[in-house]
């Protein structure tokens, strides 16, 4: 059997990049979270705001919302601040929209009042996978944040319903390949962000055929392959967490 080639930082096709999750990153956020997946990092925290927009006032119901972005050198070309250029990119609109839709599918809105919590996920240094490594730190710092607000009397539980994480997946040079760095993802010819539950239901699948179309069965193949991916970072997830009492009333 021939030996598997090596992906351009070396790994497996199956093996994560290295994860490194930094807890109470900031000092004046609820929640906080520096979250490394090999040279990706980013910064997340929460929020929580004693106010609803106004379709849920007089609702008893709270709201979660997120907004994105990337740092001017988070790239290895300047990228200009949105705020200058006047408009956010359609693709910000996109990213930030996927994780706030995601973290809404696991938190309680009912229980958490008329409160709306504020993901802000920033990238500090982006090689791929930014919008997935966002929605697996900024669900620890959403918790963290739930964890505080509980302490201070202001929630009576912490309203989370599951755990969260996601990674990409995608067809490079004709091998599936999990957690893509940018020189994979900006080359493949399949890419896929998935976004998972820890009681292993899907919260949302983004696929794309860059190149060539793929078949049922490739994406079934790819579709194991993320889901082993979620799995480990989830496990991340609950040890760091541990003790915590998420999941459900």
């Amino acid at each position: 059997m021939p030996q598997e080639e090596r992906r351009p930082d070396g790994r497996r096709n199956d093996e994560l990049r290295p994860v490194k999750i930094t807890r109470s990153y900031l000092k004046n956020a609820e929640g906080s979270v520096l979250i490394e997946m090999g040279d990706t990092k980013v910064i997340c925290t929460v929020t929580m705001d004693e106010s609803v927009p106004p379709f849920l006032r007089g609702k008893k119901k709270g709201w979660l919302s997120a907004e994105y972005g990337m740092l001017p050198r988070s790239s290895h070309e300047r990228i200009p601040r949105e705020s200058v250029r006047g408009r956010i990119g359609g693709r910000t609109h996109e990213i930030q929209r996927l994780i706030g839709r995601s973290l809404r599918a696991v938190t309680d809105l009912d229980a958490l009042g008329e409160r709306t919590l504020w993901i802000d996920c920033d990238v500090i240094q982006a090689d791929g996978g930014t919008r997935t490594a966002s929605i697996t730190g900024a669900f620890i710092a959403l918790a963290d944040a739930l964890a505080h607000a509980q302490k201070e009397g202001r929630i009576d539980r912490i309203p989370i319903k599951d755990y969260l994480a996601a990674v990409s997946v995608g067809r490079v040079r004709g091998r599936t390949v999990l957690d893509l760095c940018y020189a994979e993802d900006s080359n493949a010819e399949v890419d896929m962000n998935v976004v998972m539950t820890g009681s292993d239901k899907f919260v949302e699948i983004q696929g794309t055929a860059e190149l060539h179309p793929f078949t049922r069965s490739e994406m079934d193949g790819l579709m194991a392959l993320a889901r082993k991916g979620v799995k480990q970072l989830i496990a991340r997830q609950k040890k760091l967490l541990k003790g915590l009492p998420l999941g459900g009333p």
